[in-house]
């Protein structure tokens, strides 16, 4: 056992990547979590060199790993600079982060767009129920006008699966928009009407709408069109604007394959195959207890070819075993497209 740990991620074959993948999205206890993600360390630890490279650096070696807690996180700026991928795969794709003129953007090479896809609709249809039972509207402005975009591929995928012939996407025509969610209400038609909060706040001032049938669910990003709001204030004009008595949420970004929902109320529920953990700000190597803010550390096994244990830059706290909540960003940090207003 002890020389098969020294280089585990090698002896793994086609068949035990894809029984790794498997058991990624049949995890049913902690225990499974816990397994799962020694295994996925140990295998990105072989594979990923920028994060085995990171791990050294700290004298983390996977035979002295033996709880989740001890797994070194990769600060997120490392998909700014450096290549983080499985060093035996090539992309499929590249997800880019959103960024304002001079940033750089990160970079999320995505060795297998399948094992996307999955992850996302695993965790939508795990919160919401199947994705064919909904019109899918996607108000993306800003994300569809640029290339590459995470939210977009993902939107698209649910557009395509979807039954109904009136999903699809929406720039900035709202009258159109407003016209068939309309028709939708009078039909009776569970929709999702999932959008960037500039947009959903331009949809909301200037349309009358009552949805009793719609989730609307707000990803976040004023992308310089308006001033930076607190979530409840967001909501606030939302739920007025809509007639509806909650605004859902998504929280995700490019450096992740999997995203965490709220149902309303800005707390957000995790699927099996992600966590968060909180470390604390002024020593980012130490964790803080549940019910502290510190900085939002996210696992997302899902990312198996790129790296699952990920330092971001959001501020916030653990709530429950499966919840969190966003409190905002650490100073000078870049503004990005994902939610991340402050409470």
């Amino acid at each position: 056992m002890q020389k098969h740990l020294n280089n585990w991620g090698a002896f793994l074959s086609e068949a035990g990547i894809m029984k790794l993948e498997e058991k990624i999205f049949n995890i049913q206890s902690k225990a499974d979590f816990t397994e799962v993600c020694l295994d996925v360390f140990r295998y990105q630890f072989d594979n990923t060199s920028v994060y085995q490279k990171y791990c050294r650096l700290l004298n983390c070696h996977p035979n002295a790993i033996t709880q989740i807690e001890e797994i070194p996180f990769l600060p997120i700026d490392f998909f700014k600079h450096e290549k983080v991928l499985h060093q035996h795969q090539s992309s499929q794709l590249e997800f880019m982060s959103s960024g304002t003129t001079g940033q750089q953007r990160s970079v999320h090479h995505v060795a297998d767009v399948a094992l996307y896809e999955k992850s996302c609709l695993n965790t939508f249809e795990y919160f919401y129920g199947p994705i064919e039972e909904y019109t899918v509207l996607a108000l993306l402005p800003s994300y569809l006008e640029r290339d590459n975009s995470s939210l977009v591929h993902m939107a698209n995928d649910f557009i395509n699966r979807s039954a109904s012939e009136e999903s699809g996407f929406y720039l900035n025509n709202l009258n159109e928009l407003t016209e068939t969610l309309q028709k939708l209400e009078a039909k009776g038609q569970k929709t999702l009407l999932i959008g960037v909060t500039f947009a959903l706040l331009d949809l909301a001032e200037n349309n009358q709408l009552n949805l009793n049938n719609t989730i609307v669910m707000e990803t976040g990003g004023m992308k310089g069109k308006r001033k930076e709001m607190i979530r409840q204030e967001v909501h606030t004009i939302l739920k007025e604007g809509f007639k509806t008595e909650v605004i859902h949420s998504e929280y995700g970004m490019t450096e992740l394959l999997s995203q965490a929902y709220s149902k309303g109320h800005g707390v957000f529920d995790l699927p099996a195959h992600m966590d968060i953990l909180i470390r604390d700000i002024e020593d980012p190597l130490s964790l803080v207890q549940q019910g502290r803010n510190g900085g939002l550390n996210v696992i997302d096994l899902a990312n198996l070819y790129t790296c699952s244990f990920i330092a971001t830059q959001d501020l916030g706290r653990k709530i429950s075993k499966n919840q969190f909540e966003v409190i905002g960003r650490f100073d000078n940090s870049d503004i990005r497209g994902c939610n991340l207003m402050a409470l």
